[in-house]
């Protein structure tokens, strides 16, 4: 039976929707528009198919008005990149995002590049990265503004003095989570596969977030007792039934959550955060590019 709190981010995002909801009539009664979030799938990924769909499906759900552009697999570059900038351009869309990833052909720096920073929802643009470092005003990636707020909604807002272990060094999450961290005054600790002694450092631990892909890595005597982990890892391992898979974090979880104060389960934790916090950085962009007040209470 697990002791610790369990960190639902299903439910949590489906509050952040609901509020995203509330707030967009507001928008939409001082701006004359939706908020309006355009996203743009090059070639036919299964994977890319289903969550691009997911993404238009909640985007209307909200009330927010939705801008699919699905192109071939053989698009050249500069043809998206043209797309890209015409998005820019275009004063109905708020927020951009360029489904990753895309054909071997095409380069994705290049292409995020692209992006108007204050269009760029996704948070993957480098003066996106440089304004969170700067602490200032941006759009922060979406998976690690999840994991914030559920962190926050465990801990409270004041995080001061916490110590907090990210473990993986990714420009999308950790690196990202880490500056978001650091930002809220916790001591912060970025932790890697050349880090020496990585238990006992993580053992030291108020906060960890793991966010490495490798399937169950971290182990309960790693964890502080109390500790609040949060699991960004998404892996497919084998499963009981011959021929099946199931998904497991980066988080020996069954294990762990006899020791931690508060974990994420996976899936169901900070995977559906994801969307729900593109919706809220669409928002948050829309009011910003009206120059209307941005929404509090979430």
């Amino acid at each position: 039976m697990s002791d610790a709190q369990i960190i639902d981010g299903k439910a949590f995002a489906a509050g952040l929707r609901a509020k995203i909801a509330q707030a967009v009539p507001a928008f939409e009664l001082a701006a004359g528009r939706k908020p309006g979030l355009a996203v743009v799938l090059v070639g036919d990924d299964p994977a890319s198919r289903v969550y691009v769909a997911n993404k238009a499906k909640q985007t209307v759900e909200v009330g927010m008005a939705s801008f699919e552009h699905r192109l071939p697999a053989d698009t050249p570059q500069d043809e998206l990149v043209a797309l890209v900038q015409r998005l820019n351009a275009d004063d109905a869309v708020d927020g951009i995002l360029v489904q990753l990833p895309l054909p071997k052909h095409l380069d994705e720096m290049a292409v995020v590049s692209a992006i108007d920073p204050d269009k760029d929802v996704d948070g993957l643009h480098v003066v996106s990265a440089g304004r969170l470092a700067s602490g200032l005003p941006g759009l922060v990636s979406c998976t690690p503004l999840g994991c914030m707020m559920l962190i926050r909604d465990v801990l409270g807002d004041d995080l001061s003095g916490k110590n907090a272990v990210v473990i993986g060094r990714s420009i999308l999450v950790g690196k990202p989570v880490a500056q978001l961290l650091l930002a809220a005054n916790c001591t912060v600790t970025i932790a890697h596969s050349r880090t020496q002694d990585l238990a006992d450092v993580v053992r030291r631990a108020d906060i960890v977030v793991a966010a490495v892909g490798r399937p169950k890595m971290v182990k309960a005597e790693w964890i502080k007792p109390g500790a609040c982990v949060i699991d960004v890892g998404i892996n497919r391992v084998p499963s009981s039934v011959e021929g099946k898979t199931r998904l497991v974090g980066d988080v020996d979880y069954a294990n762990v959550s006899g020791i931690a104060g508060s974990i994420t389960p996976v899936p169901g934790g900070v995977g559906p955060m994801t969307i729900a916090c593109l919706l809220h950085n669409t928002l948050l962009a829309a009011n910003r590019r009206a120059g209307l007040p941005e929404t509090k209470g979430f």
